[in-house]
């Protein structure tokens, strides 16, 4: 009889498939921002730890608004691009050699639940992991919510430093921006790992190839008949390809740093170049819109980080919001490791 085949590695555990969320968007055109952490939130639904070093896939959004809302909505994340995820990985690398290293003679005081826990940027670091969005229930009649929060830490770095009395410089981490841009809840600067990152790789060429100006003859005759000439034999021809092959394309379509101490590094989503979170959606509410539900399109959310920014130029009104995840294998959602982004 043939043997049947297990499915016990690609069941789909059962977990809660749609979060809700609310907040009050303040009105006459100020700007509203609230963090969730998809990681912290599904670990208080489901009673199961999710670590924040997943890249989360996000269905869709769904926000829901009185009357009195008037103005824009705009649905931000941690930016999808290598820069992230390589900065997140060598964030997490030495984040953990560090733990490793001072844990050696001491491994049963390695705590159960050590995380890499990261704050999305410098206003998310100011505010505290104390302010993200938790869920809503019937209970709490859409009004605020009465969940009761777990241990939630951020992830530090101990920096040797001999001129503090303490030797070390205490640090977290946010994931955009530039280093050290204010004082946290906890009285730590932050340090961002793109920033970082950059600052830890060596400066390209701008050139590439990268020749002497002089290397090559240039000559400066035009053929009257470009398409038919083209191929006609000529004895400067391949001078002439090759100086556009010296002296064009020969610089990447993005900026390079200037100097060799990175205090200009131009990568997207460090200090100088991009240096917010990514926008995902823009979307317009209006005291017309059908129903007062607008949808936001789905995606993947590195690290389950979400900022959401309001505009309200009508009264403070209350906003709720419905985020709608995918089912999958890991522990019952669509999602990968931030190793593997």
């Amino acid at each position: 009889m043939a043997r049947r085949k297990s499915t016990r590695g690609s069941k789909i555990q059962p977990s809660v498939q749609t979060m809700t969320f609310a907040f009050t968007a303040d009105g006459g055109g100020a700007v509203t921002t609230s963090y969730i952490d998809l990681s912290q939130v599904a670990s208080l639904l489901n009673r199961r730890f999710y670590r924040q070093g997943i890249n989360w896939a996000v269905a869709g959004f769904k926000f829901l608004t009185a009357s009195t809302f008037a103005g824009q909505v705009s649905v931000n994340k941690l930016p999808n691009t290598w820069v992230m995820s390589n900065a997140w990985e060598k964030g997490f690398r030495h984040w953990q050699r560090m733990n490793n290293d001072a844990l050696a003679e001491s491994e049963s005081v390695r705590p159960k639940f050590l995380d890499f826990k990261i704050y999305a940027d410098a206003e998310h670091h100011a505010l505290g992991y104390g302010a993200n969005l938790l869920p809503v229930a019937v209970g709490d009649h859409i009004v605020a919510s009465t969940t009761t929060p777990g241990e939630w830490e951020s992830s530090k770095f101990q920096i040797p430093d001999t001129t503090t009395a303490s030797g070390v410089q205490d640090r977290e981490v946010i994931a955009v921006g530039a280093n050290y841009p204010g004082v946290g809840p906890s009285g730590l600067n932050a340090v961002s790992l793109i920033e970082g990152y950059a600052a830890s790789r060596a400066l390209p060429e701008i050139n590439d190839p990268n020749t002497p100006t002089d290397a090559l003859r240039v000559d400066g005759s035009t053929p009257q008949n470009w398409i038919a000439a083209t191929f006609s034999d000529g004895t400067q021809q391949t001078d002439a390809v090759l100086t556009d092959m010296v002296t064009e394309n020969n610089q990447a379509p993005y900026p390079y740093e200037d100097d060799t101490i990175h205090t200009d590094t131009m990568y997207p989503g460090g200090a100088n170049q991009t240096t917010g979170l990514q926008i995902h959606s823009i979307e317009t509410i209006t005291a017309t819109t059908i129903g007062g539900v607008t949808r936001v399109k789905g995606g993947n959310f590195p690290c389950g980080l979400i900022s959401v920014d309001t505009i309200n130029t009508g009264d403070s009104a209350g906003v709720i919001i419905q985020i709608d995840l995918v089912p999958g294998n890991h522990r019952g959602y669509l999602c990968e490791p931030m190793t593997e982004m």
